[in-house]
Formats: C-alpha cells, structure tokens, sequence
C-alpha cells in the first residue's frame, strides 16, 4: 500500500516500468495499471482480473498532446477532448500506425480508447511514468468496481504489486465513453460525464450502449455485479434495501437528499457494503429504490441494470 505522496507515486512509477501490476487512484474508480506497451504486462491485467481478451482497455494519458501519438484524433475528437479533459470521459479513435501499444490494449479492434484523468495523483504518476497507462477497474471482471483502495485489495489481493491510495473516488462510476468516427459521435457507455453536457455541445447522441459485438469497455450485458441478486426499483422483504432520497427503512442510502451527483459518488461503496451484509446476515438479495434516468442518474441505472442482469 503506497501513500500518495513523491515517494510512494515515484515507486509506483518504478513498478510499472519493470512490467508490473498498480492499482491506482483516478476520479471515478480505481484503476488497474500496466504499462499499456507492455504485452505481457497488459496480459497480466486480463489474468489478474479474469477479463475476457476481447473486451478491450482504456489507456489512461497525462495530457491531450498524448492522444495524437497513439490516435487519429479528428476535429471533433480535439474540440471534445478541449471541452471535458481532463475528465471522466474516454474518446474510442482510430489506431494510428505505428501506434506502439499492446494489441491486447484494443482487443483486436482497429480502435483505442484514450481518456486524459482529472485525478492530482493519477495526473502525477502519469506523467512521472512518461507513458501510456492501460487501467481497466480494479476488481474481479463482472463485479462491483473499486471505489477505495480497502475494496481493490478485498477484490484482487496478492495480484497487484501495489496500490497507490488516495482515498475515496470522487465521482464514484466509471468514465463516459463516446466513440468519435470523422464528425459522427456515438455513445457506448454512460458514465460520470452526463450525456446532457456532451449534447449540450454535439446535438443528440446516436446511443450503442449493449452491442452484439463490443467496441468499449462496459458494454457486456453483465457487469458491475455483487455476489447476491440484485433488483433495481423493487422493495421485497428480507432483502438489503438500499433508498435514494428520504428513506429511514433502508439499510443503505445512496442520497437521503435525492443528489445524483452524492448517489454517484457513493454507487460502488454501497453495493459493497449492501453485498457484505446480505451475505453475512443470509439475507437472499439487494434491492435499490428507483432512480431518475436524467443526468448521472442514467449512468447509476445502466450499472444497476447490468448488475441485475442475469450471469453467463
């Protein structure tokens, strides 16, 4: 466990120039980093998570120069990554040749997805680094994201060689992921940026959220998952409820004051703790209040949903 101070991100640093395995902290979750040019690094993330090699990783930047070395960044993509880098928003590119990432990276696809963080410390290890960082979230594949560093090493344990830890994420799901072809922008995941403020700047957004082949990280039709059922908008007796808004029979509360953007922050956590309780009290499941499908209500749902959907 490193602090993040000088010393413990310059270790950090260190560890993944030798190929090793860094959970570090960004704005939305914890990631779990390796060098993104590194094949047997990034192999070590799929393996370490239990991820399937054809759902491809996002590669975390220090600035938005970067993105031209690695992708054909058009205007479109420049005018979005001027708007809202650094920031809880990956852009999926076209590769450009000569790139030098892993072809584990982008799973085969033609395409990368590149996201710059708005996280102090991921900013500095980044560019401590000097490099390209490939960090899905660090957790088991399928389950709840980490939002502390407690629950990356309750998830994967002796499989990372540090966790950098700077306590609790601040927008607490994953980043919004717009995939950008010419002037054409589709979204392929809802996320910490509202889609409301991206349209705000491109019109409506053409939506591929759940596609029969995955072009982005987050798309499987399971994900997110706590090891008991889950059922969102639902009460049912004996379950872990978890409320939104004012609730005093809930368990868990994600904002007794109905605050979307405090509900965000604290998704994940709950889950975790509403998950632990369930199965430490033998209770038969979770259920979650509703929530309203605006603004980073859209991304807590599309987690929910994906968390409730049934395993393969």
């Amino acid at each position: 466990m490193l602090k993040p101070d000088e010393a413990g991100i310059g270790r950090a640093a260190a560890l993944l120039s030798q190929g090793a395995l860094v959970a570090i902290p960004t704005e939305t979750v914890y990631g779990l980093g390796a060098d993104a040019r590194n094949d047997r690094a990034v192999a070590e993330i799929f393996a370490a998570k239990g991820r399937p090699q054809f759902n491809p990783l996002i590669v975390h930047l220090a600035d938005p120069e970067m993105a031209e070395r690695f992708a054909e960044v058009g205007a479109m993509a420049r005018a979005l990554a001027g708007a809202f880098w650094p920031g809880p928003l990956t852009l999926v590119l076209p590769l450009r040749a000569g790139h030098g990432l892993s072809p584990l990276v982008s799973a085969g696809l033609p395409s990368v997805a590149l996201r710059v963080p708005a996280h102090p410390v991921a900013h500095a290890l980044l560019s401590g680094f000097g490099g390209p960082i490939a960090a899905p979230s660090a957790n088991p594949s399928g389950r709840i994201s980490p939002t502390s560093a407690a629950h990356v090493a309750d998830g994967l344990g002796g499989r990372v060689a540090a966790i950098l830890d700077a306590g609790p994420t601040s927008v607490g799901v994953e980043s919004t992921i717009l995939g950008v072809e010419d002037d054409r922008v589709t979204l392929l995941r809802e996320g910490g940026l509202p889609r409301e403020a991206i349209e705000a700047m491109t019109g409506p957004l053409a939506s591929n959220t759940t596609p029969a082949r995955i072009t982005a990280p987050g798309q499987l039709e399971s994900h997110y998952a706590p090891q008991v059922p889950l059922v969102s908008g639902a009460a049912r007796p004996e379950w872990v409820r978890i409320g939104f808004g004012p609730d005093e029979t809930a368990e868990f509360n994600l904002s007794p004051g109905g605050d979307l953007v405090e509900a965000a922050a604290n998704l994940f956590a709950v889950l975790h703790a509403a998950d632990a309780l369930a199965r430490n009290t033998n209770r038969p499941g979770i259920t979650v209040a509703p929530i309203p499908d605006k603004g980073l209500g859209r991304a807590i749902n599309d987690r929910l949903r994906r968390a409730a959907a049934p395993k393969g």
